[in-house]
């Protein structure tokens, strides 16, 4: 997870850099972060429902591979076109793995542990926001984003290496081996579908900071590439701690929507003073510590809460929350831009609240009618 996260979220430090390297606009080049999402997601669509037919290895291992070969392909791209395909390419391949990954870990473990075992795999794409991102940042003060992108990759590769040694020994199957074939309408239940748009508001909400902080810095206080460093760590931290948190919440308290609900409403508050409010680079840091800390508690009750489903339909289930988040990835990077420039970085604080109110309501609503 930090291999696949890092695969995307390294680029935010260089959003500006990548523009004016490959002849671009800003909102173009952010909006490759939106060709990566939607190959993630229609990748995951697919692979989660056939690694509950033929098992989940084979899509743990050869996805962060091809992940890498994308990456790759990043790194050497001459134009616009070359970076926005292997991005493409890199996005599918990591859908192909994330939904099987969250699948295989849900499968291990009893359901009341499961927000704290999901916490701490999500956590791999916090650490990537707290020591990915801010070490991509100082990496390309000196080999620039192109050579942080075959770091990515070599990195990815020995998660490919990790995965083969370790899930040599499979997770328990029903007897007779194979999985029975499932449909997604077995799967889709009104609660799954409610859980799922839950996870796309959720995922907008977040996103638009996780893409765009390091350019809201830049922009806002001409932080230096290099010095970006440590605000990006106290950002990451915030996530990395709601993330451990989120999962303490979602297997100690009763009801995981409700838990989900309050970091959003929480989130929802935070955004307001994150982007209006620029008097200061500490205050803008601390503001973006406490956001990301509101709404990374959210994400182990809302994924828990979707893999308490039957192991046969979970990887599905599970592949379609990934398809889901990419949505809310495609919503943050493609609506971001425009906001960007049409309205500045200030628009930012009703779009980013009113995603995480929507995915409070959804979540409240949705407790009452089931």
């Amino acid at each position: 997870m930090f291999a696949a996260s890092a695969s995307g979220t390294t680029r935010a430090p260089f959003l500006l850099d990548m523009a004016r390297d490959l002849g671009a606009s800003l909102t173009l080049t952010a909006n490759v972060m939106a060709f990566t999402s939607i190959a993630w997601g229609s990748a995951s669509l697919m692979a989660g429902a056939l690694s509950d037919r033929f098992g989940r290895r084979p899509f743990l291992v050869l996805g962060p591979i091809g992940l890498a070969l994308g990456t790759m392909g990043v790194a050497v791209s001459s134009g616009f076109m070359g970076v926005a395909i292997c991005a493409t390419l890199a996005g599918a391949s990591a859908g192909t793995a994330t939904g099987a990954l969250m699948a295989e870990v849900s499968s291990r473990v009893a359901d009341r542990q499961r927000g704290r075992a999901l916490g701490w795999v999500i956590a791999g794409q916090s650490m990537a926001l707290l020591v990915g991102v801010p070490l991509a940042a100082w990496l390309g003060a000196f080999i620039g984003w192109r050579g942080v992108n075959w770091c990515v990759a070599a990195v990815t590769l020995l998660a490919a290496l990790g995965l083969f040694a370790t899930t040599g020994r499979p997770a328990a199957v029903p007897a007779g081996g194979r999985k029975p074939s499932v449909s997604y309408r077995a799967a889709m239940s009104p609660l799954v579908l409610r859980l799922l748009a839950m996870g796309v508001a959720e995922r907008s909400c977040y996103g638009l900071a996780v893409v765009f902080f390091a350019t809201f810095l830049q922009a806002t206080y001409g932080v230096p590439l290099a010095t970006l460093a440590i605000p990006l760590a106290i950002f990451a931290l915030g996530n990395i701690l709601g993330t451990i948190v989120g999962g303490q919440l979602a297997d100690r308290l009763p009801d995981r929507r409700v838990t989900y609900a309050g970091a959003m409403v929480a989130a929802s508050g935070m955004a307001v003073p994150l982007f209006l409010w620029t008097s200061g680079l500490a205050g803008s840091v601390a503001l973006g510590f406490v956001f990301v800390f509101c709404a990374a508690v959210a994400r182990p009750s809302l994924m828990a809460a979707l893999a308490n489903v039957p192991d046969e339909v979970r990887g599905t289930v599970l592949g379609l929350n990934v398809t889901s988040a990419a949505f809310g990835w495609l919503g943050a990077a493609s609506l971001g831009g425009i906001v960007i420039a049409t309205f500045g970085f200030p628009g930012f604080a009703p779009l980013a609240a009113g995603f995480g109110m929507v995915g409070a309501v959804l979540a409240i609503t949705g407790r009452r009618s089931s």
